[in-house]
């Protein structure tokens, strides 16, 4: 694939800005947070892009072929597994049943270790083993810590994790086979994220941790890249995102403002909204207050996993791109959750996870209280597979 601005060999041509106090440094390294204690964002400002270059993208395949727009130099190749390219499937049943007569899944537990996790990971395996990391740790509600065991398993490179003693049964099992030195801990993923740095501190392993390093959110930035070219080069009315650390979110975001910076979309951009449970929803409440920041959950639980953070570290990100796309938040309870999840594999043959229920659930209210119109096209994200939370049933 033909890279978008002509660069010299070997020398990386973005930069970092720190989204909170405006600072930027060199991308060289391992960079972890901003002195501020705030995350890094990569800039891309000597990289252009043309519609060559657009219809050049449909050549390659998996997240990889969207190097135009990635931390990675023409010579450099990924640490993957053949992540993205994931379904985008239109689900007439469910959007009847919703009253949304343009309705679409994206289903990301198709991915390699069953969830979106796996964008993201790669792209920060990927620099960092490119920078000289020899060992690797963080903290985890469940898919990031399959993603990071069998991407550090791909590099060659042992994988810390840290998790909460409730993570589901199975996901546990699948940390362990791809070779991941997993530390189960009480409490919830904050408790794990504080043994994580100190692990960290202590032998100089890299921290995975969610925006305590700049690439995860570029792997997840595939996440809107790819849905806009599978829609043709459009984007949709409004996407439906089930959010725990939220880079998923702060990607998307990142993705639909740099297509439009560089021609391949026009507006308007989607209205985004954010979902999680009423048992941990730090964002929905903070979005409701009008704040700029979010106050961490106490006593968190949800059967989700995945939205079981208390503290996101990208509380300021989220919560602009909802307010700048015109979106909101919405927290559900478990049981609809469940019960979305549960209605949607049934109807539509997609493994809902607890979270794809959650987004569901919230698609639902959305229409019901007029915030989505029944002619729009929603787009509706299952972020991992229902399968990961399930344990398997005995042989009869």
């Amino acid at each position: 694939m033909t890279q978008a601005a002509p660069i010299a060999t070997g020398i990386i041509d973005w930069a970092l800005g720190c989204v909170a106090c405006g600072a930027t440094r060199s991308a060289e390294g391992l960079p972890t947070v901003c002195e501020c204690g705030q995350p890094w964002l990569v800039r891309y400002p000597a990289r252009t892009h043309t519609l060559v270059n657009r219809a050049e993208i449909r050549r390659g395949h998996g997240m990889w072929r969207f190097r135009p727009f990635l931390p990675l130099l023409p010579h450099e190749s990924p640490v993957t597994l053949g992540e993205g390219d994931t379904p985008l499937l239109q689900v007439a049943r469910l959007g009847a049943m919703m009253g949304l007569e343009d309705l679409w899944i994206k289903d990301e537990g198709c991915n390699p270790t069953g969830s979106f996790k796996a964008r993201g990971i790669s792209a920060a395996v990927t620099r960092a083993t490119l920078a000289g990391a020899t060992a690797f740790v963080l903290p985890t509600a469940g898919n990031a810590g399959v993603a990071a065991a069998a991407y550090g398993a791909r590099a060659g490179t042992p994988v810390r994790v840290y998790a909460p003693r409730t993570t589901p049964g199975t996901i546990c099992s699948q940390i362990r086979a791809f070779g991941g030195d997993l530390e189960l801990l009480d409490g919830h993923i904050g408790d794990c994220g504080k043994a994580a740095r100190a692990y960290a501190a202590e032998t100089g392993a890299v921290d995975l941790s969610t925006l305590r390093e700049p690439y995860r959110i570029e792997g997840k930035k595939t996440l809107g890249l790819e849905l806009a070219m599978q829609l043709g080069w459009t984007l949709p009315a409004a996407i439906i995102y089930p959010t725990g650390g939220g880079t998923g979110l702060i990607g998307m975001w990142k993705a639909f403002t740099e297509l439009l910076e560089a021609g391949w979309v026009t507006g308007p951009l989607p209205r985004m909204y954010t979902v999680q449970s009423d048992g941990c929803a730090p964002v929905v409440r903070a979005f409701e207050a009008g704040a700029e920041r979010a106050e961490p959950w106490s006593d968190p639980w949800t059967v989700a996993s995945g939205l079981r953070v208390p503290g996101p570290l990208g509380d300021r990100l989220m919560l602009t791109a909802l307010r700048e796309s015109g979106g909101g938040a919405v927290a559900v309870p478990d049981e609809d959750l469940m019960g979305a999840a549960a209605v949607g594999s049934r109807l539509e043959g997609i493994d809902f996870a607890p979270e794809g229920g959650a987004a569901l659930a919230a698609a639902r209210r959305l229409r019901q209280t007029g915030a989505l119109g029944p002619g729009e096209r929603v787009v509706v994200f299952n972020t991992g597979a229902g399968w990961l939370y399930r344990s398997p049933e005995p042989i009869a």
